[in-house]
């Protein structure tokens, strides 16, 4: 509990867990799902006993806007105060709402579980699926994550379409900081050469990653249209390459600005 409820502010770091959007839970929840992952992340930090109630308390003098107010309050899948978007949903903010939560609802209901209404019954279905875990201690109340949260796929039935996002937003996030390694030293480091002759390990030892992680961010240039990879004029697979044999990496920066955001940090 609060000391002093009477006193506003934050008093706390709020947290977020790391897996988060990997984990592909954001495309799944209500938008609330989001704000509670960080209510109990922040929970979780060393220093804190106590309930979701008390900590909404401590950091917001009982009311948080993210959440809807506080625990009690309803679940929904868009913002009421946001911009609609008419282009992405011309249904409307109401016929979109409804959809989405017929698709959750049908999804829990079908694996057994019950549907939520509000915050604090989500928090609940947290603790079912193994996001937290919450233990009575002669302290007080304590918080804990995993360190990888269960995949929504492996605790509800996703469509083929959901499941196919997630994992390329999976895919994505594991490949993204590789590809972009690799094109920075590729940029930064050799002027980006249309052409250059080289080896799985002299990229992974300019990079600083592991050949397989090099290799991984080849085959994605590949795959977007970025890069060949090719043995003489011949292409090659580049998920077979070995580690020390030579191959030709051609590049096409056209494409790479047109279609990547690249960032440059300076001095």
């Amino acid at each position: 509990m609060t000391e002093n409820p009477s006193v506003p502010g934050p008093r706390r770091d709020l947290a977020m867990h790391n897996d988060w959007f990997a984990s592909g839970w954001d495309h799944v929840l209500p938008r609330q799902g989001f704000a509670l992952t960080m209510l109990i992340g922040t929970a979780c930090q060393p220093g804190f006993t106590g309930s979701l109630d008390d900590l909404v308390l401590e950091i917001f003098g009982g009311h948080w806007d993210m959440i809807g107010g506080d625990l009690d309050g309803p679940l929904t899948f868009s913002w009421p105060d946001e911009e609609w978007d008419e282009e992405a949903a011309p249904e409307g903010r109401e016929a979109c709402e409804a959809a989405r939560w017929e698709q959750f609802s049908a999804m829990l209901t079908t694996a057994g579980f019950p549907v939520p209404a509000t915050v604090r019954d989500l928090s609940e279905l947290f603790l079912t699926w193994g996001l937290a875990s919450r233990e009575e201690t002669p302290d007080g109340t304590r918080w804990s994550m995993p360190a990888a949260l269960p995949l929504p796929g492996d605790l509800l039935p996703l469509d083929a379409e959901l499941t196919e996002r997630l994992d390329g937003i999976r895919w994505t996030m594991r490949t993204g900081p590789l590809v972009d390694a690799l094109i920075n030293h590729l940029a930064d480091d050799l002027g980006e050469p249309e052409e250059t002759l080289t080896s799985l390990d002299r990229l992974a030892a300019a990079t600083g990653q592991d050949v397989d992680d090099v290799r991984l961010a080849l085959a994605e240039l590949v795959e977007s249209g970025d890069a060949r990879v090719q043995r003489g004029q011949e292409p090659t697979d580049a998920e077979r390459l070995e580690a020390h044999r030579r191959f030709r990496l051609v590049m096409d920066w056209e494409h790479i600005h047109e279609h990547r955001i690249q960032l440059s940090i300076g001095d």
